[in-house]
């Protein structure tokens, strides 16, 4: 594969991909949306920002087969003819607080891509609750008794 800059690729990209899905709004006024299901974006938008096809580095955050979640990070791969070789997966099955840490260690502090940290640990919190969800664990909130129920 050619190396081509992250601007470029995004450019040969932005109007039709395989992994688009494009949904057009109800009204003139509230346009059409484009949605991208490719691996690497976070928000699942085809925008620039969380591009995982155009960004030479990409985040994502995912849930597994098994019930966990894994961060998916894009690697500067050498080896471009295997394409399995070309992102790490690392598995984040701990408590929340402390896969927290682990994403913050892994991407911000490393400087690869702290533009994403809010949109990454937003994606965390709801792969965290869909997985308790599907385990079952969730825990039930109580139900609020409104002002009349404290009678003297």
């Amino acid at each position: 594969m050619v190396q081509v800059s992250d601007s470029l690729m995004w450019e040969l990209t932005k109007n039709n991909t395989c992994f688009m899905k494009k949904r057009n709004g109800r009204t003139k006024r509230s346009g059409s949306v484009r949605f991208s299901v490719e691996k690497g974006n976070l928000t699942s938008l085809s925008r620039f920002q969380t591009s995982g096809l155009a960004n030479s580095k990409a985040v994502d955050v995912v849930c597994t087969s098994k019930g966990g979640a894994e961060l998916i990070t894009k690697t500067a791969s050498k080896a471009h003819s295997f394409p399995s070789k070309a992102s790490a997966h690392t598995p984040i099955n701990k408590h929340f607080r402390k896969v927290d840490d682990i994403l913050q260690k892994q991407t911000v502090d490393n400087f690869y891509r702290p533009d994403l940290k809010n949109k990454m640990l937003a994606k965390w919190t709801k792969v965290y609750q869909a997985n308790r969800r599907s385990k079952g664990t969730k825990k039930t909130l109580p139900m609020k008794k409104g002002r009349g129920t404290n009678k003297k």
